[in-house]
C-alpha cells in the first residue's frame, strides 16, 4: 500500500540519487589523496585555470556582443533580408564547437583556401611573405567559440527586446534620444537578466568543450582532466581537476542569480513589439552586412568546407569505410536508447512533482528531487565522467559477485558496454527531459485528472490514459533535443567509451588529433545536419510571430 501510494515518489529518489552520486564521488575522490594537491596547485591548476578564466571572459564578451548587436538589430531596425537572418542567426547552434575548430583548422591554414585566397589578392606568393596569426592560440579559441555560441545570448536578448514594453523605447525616441542612447540607456538595462541568462549557457558551453580546446593547443581545466586521466591514469588527481571545474560552474551559477535578484521590470500598458525603423542606402547595407557576418563565419563557411571536403573523399573513394559506418550506427543507437532512458525518467520525475502536489506533506519534496535531477546539464562531461567512474566500478563489481553464485566469470558490464555512456547521456540531458515534460503537464488542465480519478482510474492509469496522449508534443520536442546532444556529446563519450568502440564524434576526433581531414568531414556533415532539425524547430517556435 505504501509503495502504490508513494512508487512514483521513491522512483524520483532513486533518479536523483543516481544524478548527485558522481558529485559525491568527486569530492570523495578528491579528498582521499591529498599529496595530489600539492603537484597540482604548483604545476597543472595555475596554468589551466588561467587559461580557463582568460578564454571564458574573452567568449563572454565576444558572445554578448554578437548576441546582444544582433538581437537589437533584428528588433530596431528593417532592412532587406530581416526575417530571414532573425532565424538564420541561430544556425552555429547546429555545429558543434570541435566541428567549426576542425573545420576553421583547414580553412586558414598557411596554405588552406582563405589565406591562399588572400596572397592571390596581395599579389604575395608564398605564406613566408603573408600570413595571418596562428589559429592555434587562446586568441582563435575565442574567436571560435565566441562566433558558434553568440546563439545563446541572442535567443534569451531577442525575447525580452521582442516582448518588453514597446512604449517606453517609443517614448525615448518621442523625447529625442538618438539611436545609441535609446539602446544604451532604455533597451540595455531592461535586459539585463536576459542577457545573464544567455552569457550564463555560453559560460558553461565553453567549460564542456574539449575538442575546440584541444585542437587549438589551449590547456584548459577540461583538457587537463582528461589528459591526467586518460595519460596518466591518474584518477584522483582528475577528480580534483574535475571539483575545481566543478567550483567554477557554481559560481558561473551563483553569479548569474545574484545579477538578476533585485532586477524586476513590469508595465502596465500592454506588450507589443517594437516598431522598426526602416533603413535605406547605406546604412541599409551595413545593417545587412552586420547581420550575415556571424551567421557566415558560425555556420555558412564551416557548413560549405564539410560539404566541400565530403565530396571529394566521395570522389576519391567512392564509399565510406566500415569503420565510419560502425561508428554511425553505434551514435545512431546510443543516441536512441539514451534518448529513451532519459524520456522515461524525466516523465517520472515530472508526473512525481505533479501527483503529489496537494498532497500536504510531499508539496516541497517532489520539486527539489526534480531540481535536483536537473543538475547534471550544468555539470560539464569531462567532471561528470570522472565522478560516474567510482560508481560505475562499484556496480560492476556487486554484478560480478552476484554473477558468482551462478559462475558467471568476471567482467566488466556498464564499464564494457554502452551502459556507462548511456547513464551518462540520460544524467547529462534529464534536465531537457524533465523541464519539457513539467512545461507540458503545466499546460493540461487538472480538471481532466480529477475527472479520470472519480471515474475510477488510478494515477497511473489517468498518466496512460488522458495525460500521454496530450503530452505527446512536449515528448517530441524533448526527445528531439536529447538525440541531438546525445549524438553531439564528445568529453563523456571520450572517457567513457569501452575499448575499440567509437561514436561519430570521437572518430572526428581521432581524424583531427591524426592530423587526417578526409573521412572526418564526412562524420561532421553528419552530426550537423542533425543538428539542424532542433535549430529548425527552435526557429519555427519562437520567431514566427516576430
Amino acid at each position: 500500500m505504501f509503495f502504490q501510494k508513494n512508487g512514483w515518489l521513491l522512483v524520483s529518489l532513486v533518479i536523483a540519487a543516481i544524478v548527485i552520486a558522481p558529485v559525491g564521488m568527486l569530492f570523495w575522490e578528491s579528498f582521499g589523496a591529498v599529496d595530489h594537491w600539492v603537484h597540482l596547485i604548483d604545476y597543472v591548476l595555475p596554468g589551466a585555470f588561467l587559461n580557463t578564466v582568460l578564454l571564458l571572459a574573452g567568449v563572454a564578451v565576444l558572445a554578448g556582443c554578437l548576441g546582444v548587436g544582433a538581437a537589437w538589430l533584428i528588433t530596431a531596425y528593417e532592412f532587406p533580408g530581416r526575417r530571414v537572418v532573425s532565424w538564420a542567426l541561430l544556425l552555429p547552434l547546429a555545429v558543434p564547437t570541435y566541428i567549426v575548430a576542425f573545420a576553421y583548422l583547414d580553412l586558414l591554414h598557411p596554405i588552406g583556401p582563405i589565406q591562399g585566397f588572400i596572397r592571390d589578392i596581395l599579389g604575395y606568393t608564398s605564406p613566408r611573405q603573408f600570413r595571418l596569426p596562428d589559429l592555434r592560440s587562446l586568441p582563435g579559441a575565442i574567436f571560435l567559440l565566441g562566433f558558434v555560441l553568440y546563439p545563446y545570448v541572442y535567443l534569451s536578448t531577442r525575447a525580452m527586446f521582442a516582448t518588453q514594453a514597446a512604449s517606453l523605447i517609443e517614448a525615448a525616441r518621442i523625447l529625442g534620444e538618438s539611436r545609441r542612447s535609446v539602446f544604451f540607456r532604455v533597451a540595455l538595462p531592461m535586459a539585463r537578466p536576459a542577457i545573464a541568462v544567455g552569457l550564463s549557457l555560453t559560460l558553461l558551453e565553453t567549460l564542456n568543450d574539449i575538442g575546440a580546446s584541444e585542437f587549438l593547443g589551449i590547456q584548459t581545466l577540461t583538457v587537463s582532466i582528461y589528459s591526467t586521466w586518460v595519460t596518466r591514469s591518474n584518477l584522483a588527481g582528475a577528480a580534483q581537476i574535475a571539483l575545481t571545474m566543478l567550483v567554477m560552474v557554481v559560481s558561473l551559477i551563483w553569479i548569474e542569480r545574484m545579477g538578476r535578484r533585485h532586477q524586476r521590470y513590469s508595465s502596465n500598458q500592454r506588450s507589443h513589439p517594437v516598431r522598426p525603423q526602416a533603413l535605406k542606402g547605406l546604412s541599409a547595407v551595413i545593417a545587412c552586412a552586420l547581420g550575415w557576418a556571424p551567421i557566415v563565419i558560425g555556420f555558412v563557411a564551416p557548413a560549405l568546407y564539410l560539404i566541400n571536403a565530403s565530396i571529394k573523399y566521395l570522389n576519391l573513394n567512392g564509399t565510406v569505410s566500415a569503420q565510419l559506418l560502425n561508428s554511425a550506427w553505434n551514435t545512431l543507437s546510443l543516441a536512441l536508447i539514451a534518448t529513451a532512458v532519459t524520456l522515461v525518467a524525466g516523465l517520472i520525475l515530472a508526473w512525481s512533482a505533479r501527483g503529489n502536489h496537494h498532497q500536504h506533506g510531499h508539496r516541497a519534496l517532489p520539486n527539489i528531487l526534480a531540481g535536483v535531477a536537473s543538475i547534471g546539464y550544468a555539470i560539464p562531461g569531462t567532471v561528470l565522467a570522472i565522478g560516474l567512474l567510482g560508481p560505475l566500478v562499484f556496480v560492476d563489481g556487486l554484478l560480478n559477485r552476484i554473477g558468482q553464485l551462478w559462475g558467471a566469470p568476471q567482467q566488466l558490464i556498464l564499464m564494457g558496454s554502452m551502459g556507462a555512456l548511456i547513464i551518462a547521456y540520460s544524467i547529462r540531458f534529464l534536465a531537457i527531459s524533465s523541464g519539457s515534460l513539467q512545461a507540458g503537464l503545466s499546460r493540461i488542465p487538472p480538471s481532466l485528472e480529477q475527472a479520470s480519478r472519480l471515474l475510477g482510474e488510478s494515477a497511473s492509469g489517468t498518466l496512460r490514459r488522458v495525460h500521454l496522449p496530450l503530452l505527446r508534443p512536449a515528448i517530441g520536442a524533448a526527445a528531439l533535443l536529447v538525440f541531438v546532444d546525445a549524438m553531439k556529446e564528445l568529453p563523456a563519450t571520450l572517457l567513457l567509451r569501452p575499448m575499440n568502440f567509437d561514436t561519430l564524434a570521437t572518430w572526428l576526433y581521432a581524424e583531427a588529433a591524426r592530423g587526417t581531414y578526409e573521412e572526418g568531414a564526412i562524420a561532421a556533415l553528419a552530426i550537423v545536419v542533425a543538428g539542424l532539425l532542433p535549430v529548425i524547430l527552435l526557429a519555427r517556435t519562437q520567431f514566427k510571430n516576430h
